[in-house]
């Protein structure tokens, strides 16, 4: 097999590089804060993003008659491959064109392509997800909020959790129940609910790192048009488990940690000579040379989801297995770094005495919630084992 990339695509990423460069600051956490910290860091982040859209950049993959560039499914991954790697504050899009828009495109009426695409492509919409509910979460078709139909619109009433970023959304993908009669895949209903809605009620939680990145989403009667619904009715299932693949795949799963590990590799070349470590140097230098050896298998799995969906196919089970191999590596990696760093490692960003920014805590306790989110390491294997090697349920 040939991994080389072609002429066109070396030279796009030349391109994606020398337009990071020039508008994205190195600095730019230190000056902002990240997106969930602060309305600073988020109207930098809104910014940042708009000037991607003037580009064309938002939807680099699209269809041209959806406001996206046409190009390939390789362009696309390594487009989001030098955003990953230079921490690129995409917040503000990252939901609507990693996993909003391409349901859509392959779910969506033309009057809701019409209304949402070109709003994606400009950067000018944000949305959240509903799916997770306190009693439903790796067993996601549990939901229990209830949409009843009253001709043209459905009352929804129930409850979410861990919406990330509800507080800055202008609407969210919403999964409900509208058959409570039906085994519980089939009766499944999904919206784009618009968060100005009367009804909607938003509650802050902070994540592990102490910033209100997550919240809790309480609807009481909330009246959500029937032009809202995405694909059947009672067939809403079907639409999430797209949603989850798009979100389950990326190369940025591995690259949102590769610079990390790179820095604190580089934290061990100034540091360990002449110290005597714990664990021993040699220990260290060989879990190092492995981390770096499934960086580069991880990247590899990423390359071959994009490969299948330039040719027509569509992963799942393949999603699945990049997806837990880039979160279980994101908690074996910083784990590591945390060794690296010894003590130094525990503190914060801000502290006198602080390394590498803080960045390796920040990054151990975010790589927590990465085999949890968009479905358990568990609920992956059960994937990769009934879809993929077709073994009994």
């Amino acid at each position: 097999m040939d991994f080389r990339f072609t002429p066109e695509e070396q030279a796009f990423r030349r391109e994606v590089r020398a337009f990071l460069d020039a508008e994205l600051p190195l600095d730019w956490e230190e000056q902002f804060g990240t997106e969930s910290e602060s309305d600073r860091a988020w109207e930098f982040s809104k910014s940042f993003c708009k000037k991607m859209a003037g580009r064309g950049w938002v939807g680099v993959a699209w269809p041209k008659e959806y406001g996206g560039q046409g190009r390939s499914h390789m362009e696309q991954l390594i487009f989001n491959e030098e955003l990953s790697y230079r921490r690129a504050p995409i917040r503000p899009i990252y939901m609507s064109t990693d996993r909003v828009g391409p349901s859509i495109i392959i779910y969506g009426t033309e009057e809701q392509k019409k209304r949402f695409l070109p709003r994606f492509t400009a950067a000018d919409c944000v949305f959240c997800q509903g799916f997770s509910e306190p009693g439903a979460g790796s067993d996601l078709a549990s939901l229990q909020t209830r949409a009843v139909a009253e001709g043209d619109f459905f009352a929804v009433n129930g409850q979410k959790i861990y919406t990330s970023f509800a507080h800055r959304a202008d609407y969210c993908i919403l999964g409900t129940r509208t058959d409570p009669n039906a085994p519980k895949h089939r009766g499944i209903t999904y919206f784009l609910m618009d968060m100005r809605l009367p009804g909607i009620t938003v509650r802050l939680m902070d994540d592990m790192l102490g910033a209100p990145s997550f919240a809790e989403l309480f609807l009481e009667d909330v009246r959500i048009p029937r032009r809202d619904m995405l694909g059947e009715e009672n067939r809403g299932w079907y639409q999430m488990a797209t949603t989850l693949d798009f979100e389950r795949s990326g190369i940025g799963r591995v690259m949102d940690y590769y610079r990390t590990f790179e820095e604190v590799v580089q934290f061990a070349r100034e540091q360990w000579a002449g110290r005597e470590l714990s664990p021993p140097e040699a220990v260290l230098r060989n879990r190092l040379a492995e981390m770096a050896l499934e960086f580069e298998v991880g990247r590899v799995f990423a390359y071959r989801v994009a490969w299948m969906q330039a040719r027509g196919l569509v992963p799942n089970y393949e999603a699945s297995m990049s997806k837990l191999f880039g979160d279980e590596l994101a908690q074996r990696s910083t784990n590591t770094g945390m060794q690296v760093l010894g003590l130094y490692g525990q503190l914060l960003h801000g502290s006198r005495w602080t390394r590498l920014r803080g960045r390796v805590e920040r990054s151990y306790l975010h790589a927590v919630s990465r085999t949890v989110a968009a479905g358990t390491s568990e609920v992956q294997r059960n994937i990769m084992a009934t879809r993929g090697l077709g073994l009994p349920r």
